[in-house]
């Protein structure tokens, strides 16, 4: 992989973006004190729940670390660096995030008109699982994803979009919100595996490409172009620098399928821990119902003839 000495010439600005980190811990201070000290102002609040927090700093920390650390900047280097950014991004932070809200937070949140509106469509299961998808798998069409890697506001504001949809595909799995959208767990594993499907052919074209298809991977200009979104102009300016290949370990074609391998197996991974947990559920809920069963038989049996 890329040896962090090699791309520290970018600086200390390009590699640990100060700022983002700021916004990070402003945003993770403000979660703490609306959950603790200002949740008085808000109705049917509740203690916050030590597993919340830990779900909530490990979400921001996992942010930090593809957004902020030297893996955002070796995501514009290598497209496996970039797939495991996205990875991470839509397929371990949204539940992680759904999680570390507390409801009586996200009932607060969504009884405002417009918010009310928007998670009510967009969190239909059927919307929610094709939206993702479809715009996923675009973002990923060459065109796209080229003209996207060389614009800052695009870049940031389909990293975004993507990352809401991600919200969006998440919620009717994990959220135990009442009034939500929420599945039952024959319609979880049917969920999970529709969303598996159409992720499928995105992957595929991307591993069974006979040539790089990213010219931000490819092509030095285009490269150079995508650079700049994450090292400061300055600093660009003053190195001579030819393309990616002077920092990746492997040619452009052997990182493009390794990075669509990549997404294709940590959505499998998080998909079959997803089916377990629903499977153990499952089998708690039976031995619960079983136990029932069991204690109304025994509370109605008559009593022996003596």
């Amino acid at each position: 992989m890329i040896i962090l000495g090699a791309i520290s010439i970018f600086g200390f600005r390009a590699l640990w973006s100060p700022f983002f980190l700021l916004t990070i811990l402003v945003i993770t201070v403000l979660y703490f004190l609306t959950t603790t000290v200002w949740r008085k102002h808000f109705k049917e609040s509740e203690p916050l729940k030590p597993k919340q927090a830990i779900y909530f700093i490990l979400a921001m920390f996992l942010i930090y670390a593809v957004k902020g650390s030297p893996i955002d900047l070796m995501g514009h280097i290598m497209f496996t660096m970039h797939m495991v950014q996205m990875s991470i991004l839509v397929m371990i932070i949204p539940p992680l995030f759904i999680l570390a809200i507390p409801n009586w937070l996200w009932l607060s949140f969504l009884r405002l008109p417009v918010i009310k509106q928007v998670f009510r469509l967009f969190t239909k299961p059927v919307i929610s699982v094709i939206l993702f998808n479809v715009f996923f798998s675009l973002y990923h069409l060459p065109l796209v994803f080229d003209a996207i890697k060389k614009n800052g506001a695009a870049h940031g504001l389909y990293t975004l979009f993507l990352f809401v949809l991600a919200i969006f595909l998440w919620w009717p799995m994990i959220n135990n919100i009442p009034g939500q959208s929420q599945l039952s767990g024959v319609k979880k594993v049917a969920y999970l595996i529709t969303s598996a499907i159409l992720l499928t052919p995105a992957c595929g074209i991307i591993i069974f490409a006979g040539h790089p298809i990213y010219q931000t991977y490819s092509d030095s200009t285009s490269w150079l172009q995508a650079m700049s979104l994450c090292v400061p102009t300055e600093t660009l300016a003053s190195l001579n620098l030819s393309g990616p290949e002077l920092f990746s370990p492997m040619p452009v074609l052997e990182d493009q399928q390794l990075g669509g391998v990549i997404m294709k197996i940590v959505q499998e991974i998080v998909d079959i821990i997803v089916l377990g947990k629903i499977l153990f559920e499952w089998f708690r809920k039976d031995q619960e119902e079983a136990e029932k069963l069991t204690e109304m038989m025994l509370a109605n049996k008559p009593e022996p003839v003596k």
